[in-house]
C-alpha cells in the first residue's frame, strides 16, 4: 500500500498527493483545498485541521493538489476539470482501499465546492463535509441535498462566502444537512481549529 508522499493517475498526467492509510481502511476520506488561484494548496491549515479530525476518526485520508499546483500537471480549469481531479483521487482512494464502506470527500471554500459537485455526481460518496462554502460557485442542483449526509462549518463572520447566502441557499431541515456555525468565525477558522475539528468529529461518528 502507498503511503505518504505520493502521485495520483489522472487524465491530464498526475496529482500530487499525500496519502495517511487508517488502522483498517473502512472509513476513507479525499480532501481538498481552497482556491489555486489565490494560494491554496493541501497544505492549507484549514485542510489540514480536517484531515486531521478525520484521521482521528479512524479515516484513510488522501490530500490532493488540483491541477496546476505544486507538482501536479495540467492547468486551472475555473472548477470543471477539478471535480474530474477529485474524482480521480477517489478513484485512487477506493483502489487502496477496497473494503471501504464509509466513504467522505471534504473541502475547504474552492475545495468545499467542488467536493459538493463531486458528491451530487457520484453516488460511491456517503458523507460531504463542506467548509466556508462559496454559494456563488454553485448552482442550486449542487446545493440540493438528496438525504445523505452533509456538514456545512461555517464562521458567523465570514466576509469571502457570507453565511446568509449559504443559509439561504440550503434551507432550514433539509434531509441529511447540518449546519454548523462557529461564533465569531472568519472564512478561516483563525482561533477557531478545535471548534472546526470537534464539528467534523461529532458529524463523522454518527
Amino acid at each position: 500500500m502507498i503511503a505518504g508522499a505520493c502521485t495520483v493517475p489522472a487524465p491530464h498526467g498526475q496529482l500530487e498527493a499525500i496519502h495517511r492509510p487508517g488502522a483498517d481502511g473502512t472509513r476513507v476520506a479525499l480532501v481538498l483545498h481552497p482556491h489555486p488561484l489565490y494560494g491554496g494548496t493541501m497544505h492549507n491549515p484549514v485542510v489540514f485541521h480536517a484531515e486531521r479530525a478525520l484521521r482521528e476518526a479512524g479515516f484513510s485520508t488522501l490530500r490532493i493538489n488540483f491541477r496546476g499546483v505544486g507538482e501536479s500537471t495540467g492547468r486551472h480549469d475555473g472548477g470543471r476539470g477539478e471535480v474530474e481531479d477529485a474524482r480521480a483521487g477517489l478513484d485512487f482512494l477506493l483502489a487502496e482501499h477496497p473494503g471501504a464502506t464509509d466513504v467522505a470527500v471534504a473541502g475547504f471554500s474552492f475545495g468545499a465546492a467542488v467536493a459538493l459537485r463531486l458528491a451530487k455526481e457520484d453516488p460511491r460518496v456517503r458523507r460531504t463535509i463542506a467548509i466556508g462554502t462559496p454559494v456563488a460557485m454553485l448552482d442550486a442542483s449542487a446545493l440540493a441535498g438528496d438525504g445523505r449526509p452533509r456538514l456545512f462549518v461555517h464562521g458567523e463572520r465570514d466576509d469571502v462566502a457570507p453565511l446568509a447566502a449559504l443559509g439561504q441557499a440550503i434551507g432550514e431541515g433539509a434531509l441529511g444537512t447540518s449546519l454548523h456555525v462557529v461564533a465569531g468565525g472568519t472564512h478561516f477558522f483563525d482561533g477557531d481549529e478545535d471548534e472546526l475539528r470537534a464539528a467534523i468529529g461529532e458529524f463523522v461518528a454518527a
